[in-house]
């Protein structure tokens, strides 16, 4: 078997279940993918398939189930069964390492030999998951962020032993299947974003410690502050935006850099390439739109009767 086009896929396995292999057994089928998924928790096919249907109409006004089915969807009785003849498989087991671990070596004897397995791992090296393997090269973590049907965010991860062209490849199924995929260019316990809202709660848990305000502050403070600006821009957009007129280079000038020149130079020079082609009152207006948009269209939670 070669392996096929990242958007040529039509044939995925889910190994694993809960809330977040199901949230991915609907993205593939609104991708129209035909999804084989092993379960062995009790009543799994019916949590699946009550999850999809939960998750349907928001990927419907998504526009990223046109012409897909929910038929095309099966259980399967064991893992090996459902990784027979699979292009592509996403484990999602409970977070245990040595568990994972087992999985993979089982996927990796009994699937294709091109397929690549990818876990939904959310803090695991892959180096560890395959250590077990004999081909450890097609081995990725693919982190999403649940509700995994509706967030875009994937964390594509290799190990020691991973292909480089297998790494790509993940990236660009992922984007396929209508995702926001972000390869990590080395791996670490936690990846990207774990780590940076562990570090926000941390912070927020010794505010709360310190007596300056309550768990309850802590969500008004983000989620009317910068919550809303980080959930389009991010935290380097919105530094460079906080600068006025002069961008990142007066923050650094006005608030100071506590880093060395490199890594300033480096900022700068990264700012530069991803904003430096529009002129701050463009981006400020980019900025004032999404807020509007966000503004407009956010739900309160629901009051208590």
């Amino acid at each position: 078997m070669t392996r096929p086009a990242p958007d040529e896929i039509r044939t995925v396995a889910c190994v694993g279940g809960g809330t977040i292999g199901a949230g991915w057994a609907a993205v593939f089928l609104a991708a129209g993918k035909d999804v084989a998924m092993s379960d062995p928790g009790p009543d799994a096919e019916a949590r699946a398939r009550g999850l999809v249907d939960q998750a349907w109409p928001y990927l419907e006004r998504l526009g990223l189930a046109e012409g897909a089915s929910r038929e095309r969807f099966r259980f399967a009785a064991s893992v090996e069964e459902a990784v027979d003849g699979a292009e592509f498989v996403q484990e999602s087991a409970p977070d245990r390492e040595d568990l994972k671990i087992g999985l993979f070596a089982r996927m990796d004897a009994a699937a294709p030999a091109d397929t690549v397995l990818a876990s939904s791992s959310s803090a695991f090296l892959p180096t560890g998951l395959q250590s077990e393997c004999r081909r450890p090269g097609r081995v990725v973590i693919g982190h999403p962020f649940a509700p995994s049907y509706l967030m875009p965010l994937v964390e594509v991860v290799g190990g020691e032993r991973t292909d480089p062209e297998v790494l790509a490849w993940a990236h660009a199924f992922y984007e396929a299947v209508g995702k926001k995929a972000l390869t990590l260019r080395n791996e670490i316990e936690a990846y990207v974003a774990n780590r940076l809202q562990h570090a926000v709660f941390e912070e927020a848990a010794s505010l709360v410690a310190a007596g300056v305000c309550g768990y309850g502050d802590i969500d008004t403070a983000m989620a009317h502050g910068p919550g809303l600006r980080w959930a389009f821009a991010g935290p380097v957009a919105c530094y460079h935006l906080g600068g006025g007129k002069g961008g990142v280079r007066h923050m650094i000038d006005h608030f100071g850099w506590k880093r060395d020149e490199s890594a300033k130079d480096r900022l700068v020079a990264e700012v530069d390439a991803m904003y430096g082609h529009l002129p701050m009152d463009a981006l400020e207006r980019w900025r004032d739109e999404n807020l509007m948009t966000m503004l407009e269209g956010l739900e309160p939670a629901p009051r208590r009767d």
